[in-house]
């Protein structure tokens, strides 16, 4: 699928604003609300929008922690280590990186003591690991959820 000026304008909306009615996109871009509903139609058949979802200040809602995991795996390991990290619910997100077999993982958690058990009794407890490294976040400047097109 071809990505035009129109839709990525249409992503642009919906990546800063998700509950953008097609009226209210179809006023901004001077179509009708019948084309924005096709175009996004469209969009989510190609999986350009792969879905809409809600993103939860996790602060809010008592993750008072967020660390940053770099995982060194053994080769044969790391698919393995890395589906077993995906399904525990206090991974955030979890992706390969490029380097020797490295795993780079976002955790969310309500405290150090929370955080603490997640290290020594789950992460540490896969069979696989070669180094784990670990950073707290202190800060946020910038936090993305969608591209910039």
């Amino acid at each position: 699928m071809k990505i035009d000026a129109t839709d990525k304008k249409i992503l642009q909306l919906l990546v800063e604003n998700g509950r953008m009615s097609y009226v209210d996109i179809a006023k901004e871009l001077n179509l009708s609300r019948v084309a924005i509903r096709e175009r996004i139609n469209q969009l989510m058949e190609e999986e350009v929008i792969e879905k809409f979802s809600v993103i939860i200040n996790s602060d809010k809602v008592g993750k008072k922690v967020s660390a940053f995991f770099e995982v060194d795996c053994e080769p044969t390991h790391l698919v393995e280590v890395a589906e077993a990290l995906a399904e525990n619910p206090t991974v955030a997100s979890c992706y390969q990186m490029t380097g020797p077999s490295t795993l780079h993982m976002h955790v969310l958690v309500d405290d150090f003591e929370e955080l603490e058990h997640f290290t020594n009794e789950e992460l540490y407890a896969l069979k696989g690991i070669t180094r784990v490294e670990s950073h707290i976040l202190l800060r946020r400047f910038k936090s993305r959820s969608g591209l910039k097109l």
